[in-house]
């Protein structure tokens, strides 16, 4: 048979204050697509469906568009699990329904032991989990770490193979010799953060979320799909995508998915960030990092950037700010806030932003109580 991989769709997640709404829908919109064109049998999402735990509702009702379209208007058998972004309980108080439509999502370790069936192949769909609850579902002290989790379930899975089937395990961990960019959470669990590709070799495909990136992992049957949209700076130059996999005989191809808005990282001085005859050539509708060349001071810098890139996502300095002692001495007389204020804006070359003077008057106010 045939299906499609995906996984990390962290509906609601937010790329520093911006929303994502629009990013999300538009990869999703490619996701359908190329399911179709590929004429897929299945949908695998490995996990991550949700970015927070407790969804908000307009990012459950995103989701729940998303699944009814694949699944109710397009006729696609969808085999998704929990994520260690999402709530297992809340993910999974439907499930035993869905199936009725050919929805699997798996939230508890107890559904991950039963196969599911589809043509000739057994789905066994794992769902991040931590060792205690491996331990307490199997009652054996023995289980202390996630290695240790994972071999007793891959030996209670394969009791369940049949030998005339291919076999593929959908699951949510980080995998050894794989690597982390910043938009990840890493599974530290039980003193050992890692699951050993070797004990998964019983399967002929192992489709993992957890990790944004394909690369992040090369194994010729064990792989990440990553994230279909970029959540961080450190996704800049990474390629988005699905794989489409084929069981018998095996093939995982990998078919890209455009951004709606890229991540574009720009190295330049201020005098050129702001000269029409360069930023015209610029994709302003991206999210832009910046990476200023300049040494010297520059008054209220991001928001005279902001007035020309509106996607601003990141503003650091390539080589520092020197002459430190140059600038405006700050009366050590004044107000505590209007101290913090100041240093803010002659470390960070902006102004705090409302919430952030929020937190800092409400942490201000709690240190002087401590002192009282």
């Amino acid at each position: 048979m045939r299906f499609l991989h995906t996984a990390d769709w962290h509906i609601g997640k937010k790329l520093h204050e911006f929303d994502l709404v629009d990013e999300q829908q538009d990869a999703y919109q490619q996701i359908a697509e190329i399911a179709k064109e590929e004429k897929v049998d299945a949908i695998v999402i490995a996990g991550d469906l949700y970015d927070r735990k407790v969804p908000s509702e307009e990012s459950i009702n995103q989701l729940d568009a998303m699944i009814l379209d694949l699944n109710l208007t397009r006729k696609f058998p969808i085999l998704a699990v929990s994520g260690n972004h999402d709530s297992a309980p809340r993910l999974g108080s439907g499930s035993h329904w869905y199936e009725a439509t050919h929805f699997y999502l798996h939230t508890t370790i107890a559904q991950a032991l039963t196969p599911i069936e589809m043509a000739d192949t057994q789905f066994f769909l794992l769902p991040y989990f931590e060792p205690f609850q491996v331990r307490h579902f199997f009652e054996d002290d023995s289980i202390q770490n996630v290695q240790q989790a994972m071999n007793r379930l891959v030996a209670e899975m394969q009791k369940k193979f049949d030998s005339t089937k291919q076999h593929v395990l959908v699951a949510h961990f980080f995998a050894a010799g794989s690597q982390h960019v910043d938009s990840e959470t890493t599974v530290e669990v039980g003193g050992l953060d890692a699951i050993a590709v070797d004990s998964m070799v019983a399967f002929d495909y192992v489709a993992l979320g957890h990790l944004h990136g394909k690369d992040a992992l090369h194994a010729e049957a064990v792989k990440y799909s990553g994230s279909p949209v970029k959540f961080s700076l450190s996704e800049a130059k990474q390629q988005k995508g699905v794989w489409i996999v084929d069981t018998a005989p095996y093939n995982a191809k990998f078919v890209p998915i455009k951004p709606k808005k890229d991540i574009e990282i720009l190295t330049e001085s201020f005098a050129t960030l702001i000269d029409p005859a360069y930023y015209e050539k610029v994709n302003r509708s991206n999210f832009i990092a910046i990476s200023l060349t300049d040494v010297d001071v520059i008054t209220d810098v991001m928001a005279r950037l902001r007035k020309i890139y509106p996607y601003i996502i990141n503003l650091d300095r390539k080589y520092g700010i020197q002459d430190v002692e140059s600038q405006k001495r700050i009366d050590p007389n004044l107000d505590p806030m209007t101290l913090l204020t100041d240093f803010y804006n002659q470390a960070t070359d902006s102004r705090m932003s409302k919430d952030q003077q929020k937190w800092a008057a409400q942490a201000l106010t709690a240190a002087k109580e401590d002192d009282e």
